[in-house]
């Protein structure tokens, strides 16, 4: 439907200034080229530095998006005010022992961040809680707050934690005395968020960031030390590796990951002699990945691996001393179908998170005994999460299960004995009935045959029709998997007569691995076909009809949008791409863009491949934009956003002004102050929500429709 009105203001136009080069015998014409800082770098870790030019032209296009939503002012509220009344003033998370100690996490009233707490282990409430870290008081008075690691030491004494205030992804890293208050050490900056101690806590490990946004270097620094003291331990000289810290649940072993999207390298750093070198556990091979966990009882390893042509992994030992390939034995072999995502070690018990057609399962094996079961599920679609905890020497499993309509809960687990313990469900302040709502698993076929998963929610006296509005939700890259799960905020669609869908496309790993390898460089087509089959299924199933659906996606997720509007706009009524990775071609040209190297063995690397090059060409969102009609369009953008760099989606914007044949809403909306994940705060973060759901209300024309509460 248009949306176009003679009561709001013509849209701001970027001024055309072409810049044209020839690669691989194609000439590539940018004529939004200018909207990228030549000093973007400064600008990223600084937004006030960003080009006035520039700066002038983002903030015209948001003060049009401001004037033309305008009317949807009162929605936004009435939204906010609904996401918000499922969220609980106060809460608090379950404890989680570690000796002596059961820390956990809570929210006061109307906190944004989190309070990081702890209590004696055996008390029974919280009279005796003390507060490590207050995030509501370390933000205060900064316009961008975001907590990543907040690590107690082992000796219980200390916390490091890492702080952005920029939105850039850049933290630095600080250290407190828990019985002073004070700080131990001055702030070390450029970290990437992760921090680990060493087992006496007099070391600590981190890893910080390259110019381009690459975690690259692990670092070494005793406790109390200036950054300018640190010991480098590792450095990834590959640009096109990451580097990641973390630690075996048994706490021997701290573990450096360097890998890119298809190939990996772990090294040993033994945690109770820190200043020993790191050990390579297996030489990096192409195309082979692998995870270390610690068996401590068997003296070995456990590797969780796709080595040998396991492409939905495998488990396999290795001895300690020796654990090179040539020494890898079969623990669990590889079942193809079965994608085993993840392993713990624990004492007596080995617990395997797998998924198999697209639905997880938690299995367990008793060590002693060899003995294996999993957990059973009823639900049609549903989430499952595991999380460790700090201990080794435990039978207890805590793990988290949800589904579209059933809100979060916390189990403790009894591997023993297979008994199960609520320990917490998600309130839900203002009311739910999770059997007011359907929770379907449909498939859709996809041109050449593939069944693509969609998983749908819907109230029960949803009558669907061709007129039912529906919200299309796509991701479908570096297989991620799209988890069905809850999502208080999306009732506020649901409620006012939505379907809302999950389109488990090609590119993700939700029907294992082989689902992400043909979603993906070559096959990346695969990726938007999937997308488009879903709408159209849900179209011929009588769930929706073709304009009545809603678009959405961000960042690779962004870019399916875009892909799938250049492709098939007339499915579409709406459709909103959050920081979407859209000039896909020029940013893999340039390999000193953040993070372009890393990126190559997922999209293909068009510099030095001509076919790639053509295939990226192919898709790519700003270079298909032409003189058609497209649906309304809102874009989100972050001028810290070290991920999709902000010119991207302007750049996209641009062209889409100039080129497109229709006089449906256009807008763009660039964070001048954030980055990748927009604004933090778990309240604040739902303004923009409110923003999006209130654009696609408008723009199906729903925008009056009451809830019909939960």
């Amino acid at each position: 439907m248009s949306t176009a009105r003679h009561d709001i203001p013509t849209p701001p136009r970027a001024p055309r200034r072409e810049t044209r080069r020839t690669v691989h015998g194609a000439t590539l014409v940018d004529p939004y080229a200018w909207l990228r800082d030549p000093a973007w770098r400064e600008a990223m870790r600084d937004p006030g530095k960003l080009d006035p030019a520039i700066r002038e032209y983002l903030e015209a296009e948001n003060a049009y998006t401001d004037t033309v939503m305008a009317d949807t002012r009162g929605l936004q509220d009435a939204l906010v005010a609904e996401m918000r009344g499922r969220i609980p003033e106060r809460d608090q998370g379950v404890p989680t022992p570690d000796g002596p100690w059961a820390y956990y996490v809570r929210f006061r009233e109307g906190g944004e961040h989190p309070v990081f707490c702890r209590r004696p282990r055996e008390a029974g409430d919280d009279r005796d809680e003390q507060v490590l870290l207050d995030g509501d008081a370390e933000a205060e008075g900064q316009a961008y707050f975001q907590l990543a690691g907040v690590v107690h030491s082992r000796d219980h004494r200390y916390l490091a934690y890492t702080v952005d205030t920029v939105g850039a992804e850049f933290y630095s890293l600080h250290v407190r005395d828990l019985e002073t208050g004070g700080e131990v050490q001055p702030p070390v900056a450029g970290v990437a968020g992760g921090v680990h101690w060493s087992a006496d806590s007099r070391t600590l490990f981190y890893v910080t960031l390259d110019d381009n946004h690459r975690p690259c270097r692990v670092w070494r620094l005793a406790l109390g030390g200036a950054a300018d003291s640190a010991t480098l331990v590792y450095e990834e000289a590959d640009p096109g590796f990451f580097v990641g810290l973390s630690e075996t649940q048994s706490g021997d072993y701290l573990l450096i990951d360097a890998h890119d999207h298809e190939t990996s390298e772990v090294r040993l750093i033994d945690a109770a002699r820190p200043e020993a070198p790191p050990r390579v556990v297996a030489p990096r091979d192409p195309l082979v990945e692998y995870d270390v966990e610690h068996d401590a009882e068997g003296g070995r390893l456990v590797i969780l691996t796709n080595a040998d042509g396991a492409e939905d992994f495998k488990l396999v030992t290795a001895p300690l001393d020796d654990p090179g390939r040539e020494n890898w034995r079969d623990l669990v072999p590889h079942e193809p179908g079965r994608l085993i995502l993840d392993m713990i070690e624990y004492a007596g018990h080995r617990v395997r998170l797998e998924r198999v057609d697209a639905l997880p399962r938690v299995v367990i094996t008793d060590k002693a005994g060899g003995d294996e079961h999993a957990i059973a599920f009823d639900e049609a679609a549903y989430a499952l999460g595991l999380a460790p905890g700090y201990e080794y020497d435990t039978a207890t499993l805590r793990y988290s299960y949800a589904s579209p309509a059933t809100p979060d809960a916390t189990y403790d687990y009894d591997m023993r004995d297979r008994g199960r313990v609520l320990r917490k469900r998600r309130h839900i302040p203002s009311g739910h009935d999770p059997e007011a709502y359907r929770v379907e698993r449909v498939h859709a076929r996809a041109p050449d045959g593939e069944s693509v998963p969609v998983t749908l929610l819907y109230r029960r006296d949803t009558e669907l029709s061709a007129d039912t509005p529906c919200l299309l939700y796509g991701y479908g890259a570096y297989g991620i998997a799209e988890a069905a799960a809850f999502s208080g905020n999306r009732l506020s669609l649901v409620d006012r007569g939505f379907v809302y869908a999950v389109a488990h496309v090609r590119g993700g790993m939700e029907r294992g691995y082989r689902w992400y390898r043909e979603g993906k460089g070559p096959r990346k087509t695969n990726t938007f076909d999937d997308f488009i089959a879903a709408a159209e299924h849900l179209i011929a199933a009588g769930y929706t009809g073709a304009g009545r659906i809603a678009a959405l996606g961000g960042s690779a997720g962004g870019m399916l949008v875009g892909a799938v509007l250049n492709r098939r706009p007339d499915l579409f009524g709406a459709a909103v791409a959050d920081v979407p990775f859209v000039d896909v071609l020029n940013t893999m040209l340039d390999p000193e863009l953040p993070l372009t190297p890393p990126e190559w063995p997922e999209w293909g690397n068009p510099i030095e491949d001509p076919d790639a090059f053509e295939t990226i060409r192919s898709y790519c969102p700003y270079q298909n934009v032409a003189a058609r009609a497209y649906p309304p369009l809102l874009v989100i953008a972050g001028v810290s956003d070290p991920r999709v760099t902000y010119w991207e989606p302007a750049k996209w914007v641009a062209s889409l002004r100039a080129a497109k044949t229709d006089d449906n809403l256009l807008l763009l909306k660039t964070h001048m102050a954030a980055g990748h994940g927009g604004v933090p705060g778990r309240f604040a973060a739902l303004d923009e929500t409110a923003l999006i759901y209130a654009f696609v209300l408008k723009t199906l024309g729903v925008a009056g429709a009451e809830t019909r509460g939960g």
